[in-house]
């Protein structure tokens, strides 16, 4: 009986694994891999291919061809991976930059995702769970090609959250997965050398923290995500309007107060060994500088029926005169996330059991940090290599697993360190640094040569002749000065303010509620800026309070704000700004040409909208020196300047290959009948 019993036990354990695990054999002989690193830039990618620092790449350009790959319009990544996916144009897939606005608010809001928030009965008991839809349209070629049999991986692809079944397939999603608070990467700083002037919120992605220290120990608290609950009635109050009495404005302030949860945390300065011991949720972690902690599970209660589930990890940046600590944004814990991450479900989990903990936050690398100066070039660069091996680690184990006959696997490293560290290969940027160049003037080229290397290392574990693909979504340029289009805006009249320049905005009114276009007059404004070179008008009929009728109205302000722009002149030199301006109706096409910007600005090398534009800002000055380290970009410059990369085994068709292209080879090359709605060409 307790041997019988023993059988049970295991068969309960194991065999939901077996049954997890197995997918029906391959009807097809053929494999193929595709191997996606975001920013990868042609002129780069040739020159150290050229100089034999590209060995592997170049191996297999040798075999097949290195090609510019045409992005979209605007090259922006989330754009350009929705093209790569479904092999369409923005119009049929709806998905045109990281931001999309509310036209009866005008707020902006990340895109990508639609977000119904969890439920709760009398304010405690949970009734739904929260749910996420993507905004993107199309189909993805996993999901065609699956239908027809061909079995599928596809690993951290961006714009796959929340992540679609797959038929025949398995996917963990990449960008937009947030963080636990739902931004793209919250990260903390606690110092003691903080002033109370500078705690708060960053204008991208941080909250500071001042740590008052008495014999040695701090208390103070880790910003977890917003209290459902709490957001359920501020939304309610909110809908209300503002409330006239003095209780009534109480109220909504302690709901502010109490809106994120927040965990106590406990920091001891141990001087004399210039370490660091962080209490947490009861666990207790030692830190010495310049050593990142291990995983650190937390937990953050909604109320007694409902937790939160996250991990994160801690790095002690300096504990000598001042102490300086640096705590990750808080991913996901894979094998209990908040909504699934994974299709199946299940396979996020599936991962953590095989590899251990890793990185889940679709923005993996520590961008922020380093742009708001809260973190060296050397910490940045040694947190961007362990994301690089976080992402390597999960396609290489699932190439291991050739329960696939299409893998794609997408690194994106090779973007962030270049938005990062441009500034040392160009002695113009005004962030040009001698002494650090000296540094790192080759930190981009060692992580392409790292990208090389992992080419190699999944080369090594394919059958020979198995067909790669390295693909990039767009290219790079230098980013040397900023451009305020709202500003610009109003100073040409298309923008009218009511009242005193508006302050400048950050992400937490984004996240946080916050106030956008403040003192903007919506009865005579005729378009806005929002999002990396979106021009939007303000259409009757479209928008709250829109003045520009559709037709004839809205053609002619096209055509006349598009040929002004392109008179827009560096104050300095003279030198112009907008290289070329794309109206809707010429770029686009599909079911959502609607939900496209009338004006997409396509910028020359060197100058990029700025941060306050993106967000909706009209701050004084139309252009200025970029004085963040985020010093190279793409999106906002002119697609047919920045190209990506395409580098295949075998030979192409097509010699000006297409992101949309991607789509449709892959159909082609099992033999699935490709779609009629899709724009791309095969190109084998």
């Amino acid at each position: 009986m307790a041997v019988l019993l023993t059988i049970v036990v295991a068969a309960v354990i194991i065999l939901p694994q077996v049954w997890r695990q197995r997918r029906a054999a391959s009807k097809y002989s053929q494999r193929l891999v595709i191997l996606g690193f975001d920013g990868l830039d042609p002129a780069l990618v040739e020159k150290w291919m050229r100089e034999g620092k590209l060995p592997n790449m170049k191996r297999l350009a040798d075999r097949g061809g290195l090609y510019p790959l045409r992005t979209t319009e605007s090259p922006e990544s989330p754009t350009a991976w929705a093209s790569f996916a479904t092999g369409v144009n923005p119009g049929k897939h709806n998905i045109y930059d990281f931001l999309v606005r509310d036209t009866s608010t005008y707020l902006p809001d990340l895109g990508m995702v639609r977000r119904e928030p969890a439920k709760f009965l009398f304010n405690y008991i949970p009734i739904a769970k929260p749910k996420i839809h993507s905004i993107r349209g199309g189909e993805s070629f996993w999901v065609t090609a699956g239908k027809a049999g061909v079995r599928s991986s596809i690993l951290t692809v961006p714009v796959t959250f929340p992540p679609e079944n797959v038929p025949n397939g398995e996917l963990l999603s990449g960008l937009p997965l947030p963080d636990i608070r739902g931004t793209m990467g919250t990260f903390y700083y606690f110092a003691t050398d903080l002033s109370r002037y500078e705690e708060g919120n960053t204008e991208f992605g941080g909250i500071l923290k001042r740590l008052a220290m008495d014999k040695g120990v701090a208390r103070t608290e880790l910003v977890g995500p917003p209290n459902p609950i709490v957001r359920q009635r501020l939304l309610a109050l909110r809908a209300k309007g503002p409330s006239p009495s003095d209780a009534g404005r109480r109220t909504m302030a302690q709901l502010q107060a109490d809106e994120d949860i927040r965990v106590p945390m406990t920091v001891r300065w141990n001087r004399p060994d210039k370490t660091a011991t962080i209490e947490i949720e009861g666990k207790s972690i030692h830190l010495e500088p310049g050593k990142m902690s291990r995983w650190i599970d937390l937990d953050f209660r909604v109320n007694f029926l409902v937790r939160v589930h996250g991990m994160a990890q801690m790095l002690l940046m300096n504990a000598d005169n001042e102490l300086q600590l640096y705590v990750s944004p808080v991913n996901w814990k894979p094998d209990n996330p908040p909504v699934p991450m994974s299709s199946p479900a299940s396979f996020s989990g599936d991962l953590f059991e095989r590899l251990g903990y890793y990185r889940t936050l679709g923005w993996a690398e520590a961008t922020w940090p380093l742009n708001e100066d809260r973190m060296d070039e050397k910490t940045f660069m040694d947190d961007l290599y362990r994301a690089f091996d976080d992402r390597a680690q999960v396609i290489l184990s699932r190439i291991d697993a050739r329960n696939w006959d299409v893998l794609v696997g997408v690194i994106e490293s090779t973007d962030r360190v270049q938005h990062m560290m441009w500034r040392f290969m160009d002695p113009k940027h005004p962030m040009y640094d001698a002494a650090l160049a000296a540094k790192y003037g080759d930190a981009i080229e060692r992580v392409y040569r790292r990208a090389d290397q992992f080419v190699g290392e999944v080369a090594e574990r394919l059958d020979p002749g198995t067909p790669i693909l390295i693909v990039s979504d767009h290219g790079f340029h230098s980013w040397r000065k900023a451009v305020n289009l709202n500003t610009w805006l109003v100073q040409q009249g298309y923008m009218a303010l009511g009242g005193q320049q508006p302050g400048e905005k950050t992400l937490d009114d984004l996240f946080g509620g916050g106030e956008f276009w403040e003192n903007v007059d919506w009865s005579r404004t005729r378009a806005y800026a929002m999002g990396i070179g979106q021009i939007y008008f303000n259409l009757r009929g479209r928008e709250a309070h829109g003045i520009v009728s559709p037709g004839a109205e809205s053609k002619a302000l096209a055509d006349e704000l598009g040929a002004r722009l392109l008179t827009m002149r560096d104050p300095d030199d003279g030198a112009p700004i907008v290289r070329a301006v794309y109206k809707r109706d010429d770029v686009y096409s599909g079911e959502f040409l609607k939900n496209a910007s009338e004006l997409q600005v396509g910028m020359e090398d060197g100058y990029r909208v700025s941060w306050q534009t993106t967000l909706g800002g009209s701050p004084q000055g139309i252009v200025y020196p970029n004085m963040k380290k985020w010093s190279g970009d793409h999106g906002g410059y002119d697609f047919a300047t920045t190209s990506g990369v395409l580098i295949s085994s075998r030979p192409v068709a097509r010699p000006s290959p297409s992101i949309m292209d991607i789509a449709p080879t892959v159909l082609s090359y099992f033999g699935v009948s490709i779609p009629a709605s899709i724009d791309g060409k095969s190109i084998f």
